[in-house]
């Protein structure tokens, strides 16, 4: 999409073809935006629901009869949102809904896609078995073949059980809330829709900028390749077409291109311009037909490292990275509206933070959009936390499952300019010196998975506690220290080569050594701070409240500076966004509402850091 998309209106269509005015859908706008056909259907709304407690539903025949309830999708049955409210435990959920596939799709196959089911998930329809898909995070997809012009009854169970170590990020393993554990998610959480496509079609194209070679360098997969299909590209921006490129499409699995960008229309994106190209698709056939499209877009960007600075575009760039555990009251994991995801990065941006770790959610395709539109840098991240080594009782325990979700994720999202790093998991622990465990294993499969997969973007192997991959392109701690002199003590041995390491104590560490990698402080501050607080309310912060507005904003100030002035410190990720339920240590309340004066907590971040004064 060219210069239309640096605008605050979203280009991207949000009417469907038999579902009248957006309005009247609940999150109705287009939920895959780097990768857009004209013709879709969304399937947000109400859907038949029962939830099935000894997950016996099968046997009792709720794939062949109505259900009893309803629920507003794309809301978890656990959120006010949904109109069901359910916070207990719901070890399997049922959906049915019937829907006329619309005649104009005749011709085309019918491709029905979930972009986020929690967790084990089965979809029928018309009581044929269509789609099995492991996991809560990613998207998967059914081909139901040619049913345009049919009535079609869609049935979904989704398995949620409790005691089962899946990966489910920071919910709950007890009924209630605590700690920095929250409200589960279970069943549908993120649109539901359909678009048809021929035989032979597009599938997700993968997008690699090359800021040295002056190109954007594109691999096109097909689905039912055949013989004498070409594959076109061509580069738009708001001047008009930047460059074209085609080659035939039958002679590999993926079709290759490259698409030049003169160096007068060479415009790169960063936070101070986010400048997007549109890329137009097509497959052709040889009397020139065009057999499927797609619209695209991109960004012209560079990532790489240069001793113990992260450079975009060839120049350190500190990373002011806040955590975002992308949470909403009345939705849990998923946003009211397309405007609460807008609204929490320019909330970001407000308080002078540049970027995001995506904390233990895979977040919605539609954020990064926006982080894409409007600048904002993000490390893609697993929900995982609290995965041990495998014991009986553990919230989550390690495995395939985390290496195959992971690279749908990464597949899912690599082409997104904003996303400058990948950390598959998140506080785990292992003693150095201990055997091998499965957890060593899924930990090193990981990386090697997303190096594999990516190879533009660095990856670091765990973020804070075990690091165990001797070739991590980057080290991290987390730090909660409260006192800035005691924290700054803390930091001060990277000038050294000896940075902060979180360990099990002087005989318990739980990392290879550092090996003078990029290392950023990605976790610190976390300061408590709710003077709304009832007595009685379950709120936590980290460390000893501060006992008036002015010390927060002294400690505030103190502790980032530490990591500001430290000339070898490329970055750091400040605790948190938003209060999360009971953690109520956000630059903001849960509600986004604002706490503090923001243009103290900016000034505090936005001056320059020593490494980015060293570049000068």
């Amino acid at each position: 999409m060219p210069a239309e998309s640096q605008a605050a209106s979203d280009p991207i269509p949000t009417t469907t073809p038999t579902a009248g005015a957006a309005s009247e859908l609940p999150r109705p706008e287009y939920p895959r935006p780097q990768f857009v056909r004209a013709d879709w259907l969304n399937l947000n709304g109400y859907w038949q629901f029962e939830i099935d407690p000894g997950d016996s539903g099968l046997e009792r025949g709720l794939l062949d009869r109505e259900l009893s309830g309803r629920i507003l999708v794309p809301f978890a049955p656990e959120s006010s949102l949904s109109g069901v409210g359910e916070v207990d435990w719901l070890h399997a959920v049922w959906y049915r809904r019937t829907v006329r596939v619309p005649e104009a799709w005749a011709g085309r196959t019918v491709l029905l896609h979930f972009q986020a089911v929690d967790y084990d998930t089965t979809v029928w329809v018309n009581g044929t078995e269509v789609a099995r898909h492991r996991g809560g995070w990613t998207p998967f997809t059914a081909n139901l073949g040619e049913v345009a012009g049919q009535e079609i009854t869609i049935v979904v169970r989704a398995r949620d059980p409790k005691g089962e170590p899946i990966a489910r990020g920071k919910q709950s393993d007890r009924y209630g809330n605590y700690g920095c554990l929250y409200t589960r998610t279970t069943g549908i959480w993120q649109t539901v829709w359909m678009e048809p496509v021929p035989t032979t079609h597009l599938r997700r194209p993968r997008i690699t900028p090359d800021v040295a070679g002056g190109a954007f360098h594109l691999e096109l997969p097909l689905a039912g390749p055949r013989r004498g299909i070409t594959a076109r590209a061509r580069l738009t921006d708001d001047a008009g077409v930047v460059s074209t490129a085609s080659v035939r499409a039958d002679l590999d699995f993926a079709a290759r291109l490259t698409l030049p960008v003169p160096e007068e229309r060479r415009r790169l994106w960063s936070p101070e311009d986010p400048f997007l190209y549109g890329l137009e698709l097509e497959l052709v056939a040889e009397d020139g037909t065009v057999v499927d499209s797609a619209t695209s877009y991109a960004g012209l960007r560079s990532v790489t490292i240069d001793g113990h600075a992260i450079l975009l575009n060839g120049q350190p760039v500190f990373q002011r990275l806040v955590l975002d555990q992308g949470y909403y009251p009345d939705g849990i994991l998923t946003a009211p509206d397309d405007a609460a995801l807008v609204r929490d990065i320019e909330l970001a941006k407000a308080a002078g933070f540049n970027g995001a770790r995506l904390h233990q959610k895979v977040f919605e395709e539609r954020f990064l959009y926006h982080a894409d539109r409007l600048g904002y840098l993000c490390w893609g991240e697993f929900g995982d936390w609290g995965c041990n080594t495998g014991k009986d009782g553990d919230n989550q325990q390690p495995g395939a499952t985390y290496i195959t979700q992971w690279l749908e994720a990464v597949e899912r999202d690599y082409s997104h300019p904003s996303i400058i790093g990948w950390c598959p998991l998140n506080e785990t622990w292992q003693r150095l010196h201990d055997r091998i465990t499965v957890l060593d294993d899924v930990t090193r499969g990981m990386f090697l998975a997303t190096k594999a997969a990516d190879q533009t973007r660095p990856v670091l192997d765990a973020s804070g506690y075990s690091h165990r991959v001797r070739e991590s392109d980057v080290y991290d701690s987390h730090n909660y220290e409260q006192d800035p002199e005691k924290f700054a003590a803390a930091m001060a041995g990277l000038a050294e080569g000896r940075p902060f390491t979180n360990s099990g104590g002087p005989d318990r560490p739980w990392s290879v050594p550092y090996a003078g990698q990029p290392y950023f402080c990605s976790e610190f501050g976390g300061i408590w701070w709710n003077p709304d607080a009832r007595e009685d309310e379950d709120s936590w912060g980290y460390g000893e409240r501060p006992r008036s507005l002015e010390e927060f904003y002294q400690r505030f100030e103190a502790l980032v500076s530490v990591l500001l002035d430290d000339p070898k410190m490329f970055g750091y990720c400040y605790t948190q966004l938003t209060d999360v339920y009971q953690e109520q240590n956000g630059i903001y309340r849960f509600d986004r509402s604002q706490k503090f004066d923001l243009e103290r907590i900016r000034a505090a971040q936005t001056r320059p850091a020593a490494i980015e004064k060293a570049a000068r």
